[in-house]
């Protein structure tokens, strides 16, 4: 006998309460899933014992961290940046639509996964596992290439200057709602036929389906990722090369010019390499925390289409947890390095100032102590 059984042939054992020689029966990673959502399971997951409740713990108050964490700051974000005229400009838009992307999925995302952790298993039925993985995937999509548009930006205002063309409200507008329908459009194919929402990894959430043998479903996955990771990711790292190549070239061409006046820096403060410096960090930031959010869950879905290696429970379901966490660093790297941001909040949130203030405080006196 296999050890592998079919949906059907699990949920006659699940009825009858027999097991198999492999003992999967009644002590499956499925035996809690709802009969009614056993068509979705796909029989690779039925080798796998229940995870030890530890396990759904961890992953129950992780995710409960990120969203918190994620709800306040990107909240904030949205709240800070449409509530002050002077912050309210084409660039900045693409933050707030960014921010909104990251809260909307955290909000809806967050009590799920904590209560199905509770429980250790799924427990919202067929239709909600579809509309989960549909929610993730859409604001998922749109929070990437958001990124995407403000990386371009970025790069059309400091590599291209008074050359390059301006983002206007009409602009943004546009680009803003191309964003949203070209995530709209990859993220119903699987309901219309193309792949599948479906339990994956521990059965607490629910995600494209990486395990089909069909190739209809396997082809999905491949295209999805070239315009969901690879176009991405290549495209952020172009515009932040060029970026960071542009700052340092200027910063050298200041000092050759300094150099040729005798002087030793056009700037009063000459603070050219510390600019180079933050210019470097923040890029080689946002560079890192995109690529280290989603590729350890790429990774799983080719290692499920090819077939590379047994894909186990935990192993699964910790990268697609851990790619939630992108919806926290986002706030810090695109908002709080925003000076005018920063300004706006001490205004509308003065217990933030006080906070920074008295840290600051504490960190001079602890150097006076030690000098």
């Amino acid at each position: 006998m296999s050890l592998i059984a079919s949906p059907a042939s699990y949920l006659q054992l699940h009825l009858t309460g027999e097991k198999t020689a492999s003992g999967f029966g009644n002590v499956s990673i499925a035996d809690k899933v709802p009969l009614d959502m056993m068509y979705m399971v796909d029989p690779h997951w039925f080798q796998y014992p229940p995870l030890d409740s530890f396990w759904y713990k961890v992953i129950g108050i992780f995710i409960f961290c990120v969203g918190f964490l994620s709800g306040v700051g990107n909240g904030l974000v949205v709240y800070v940046f449409t509530t002050t005229p002077s912050l309210r400009t084409p660039s900045n838009l693409l933050i707030v639509n960014l921010a909104f992307a990251d809260f909307c999925m955290v909000f809806y995302m967050t009590p799920v996964m904590v209560i199905n952790s509770i429980h250790e298993q799924w427990s919202f039925g067929p239709a909600a596992c579809t509309l989960y993985g549909v929610i993730g995937s859409i604001f998922g999509v749109t929070s990437i290439w958001t990124m995407v548009i403000i990386a371009l930006d970025r790069y059309n205002v400091i590599v291209k200057g008074i050359g390059g063309k301006k983002l206007t409200m009409t602009s943004v507008s546009l680009i803003l709602l191309f964003i949203w329908i070209h995530a709209f459009v990859w993220t119903m194919a699987p309901v219309f036929g193309w792949n599948r929402y479906v339990p994956e990894g521990n059965m607490t959430s629910c995600g494209t389906d990486y395990l089909s043998k069909k190739w209809k479903s396997k082809s999905y996955i491949l295209v999805y990722s070239v315009f969901a990771y690879f176009t991405p990711l290549f495209t952020i790292v172009w515009a932040y090369y060029h970026i960071v190549h542009k700052v340092f070239e200027h910063e050298q061409a200041m000092r050759d010019q300094a150099k040729k006046m005798n002087v030793t820096s056009l700037r009063a403060d000459d603070d050219g390499s510390r600019a180079e410096l933050k210019i470097a960090k923040v890029s080689l930031m946002v560079i890192a925390l995109w690529f280290l959010a989603w590729t350890p869950y790429l990774i799983i879905n080719y290692a499920g289409i090819f077939e590379l290696w047994p894909l186990s429970p935990l192993g699964t379901v910790l990268p697609a947890v851990f790619s939630k966490a992108n919806a926290v660093y986002n706030p810090i790297v695109y908002a709080i390095s925003h000076p005018k941001y920063r300004a706006a909040l001490d205004e509308k949130f003065p217990c933030f100032k006080k906070s920074q203030s008295q840290g600051d405080a504490m960190s001079t006196k602890t150097s006076n102590t030690e000098s």
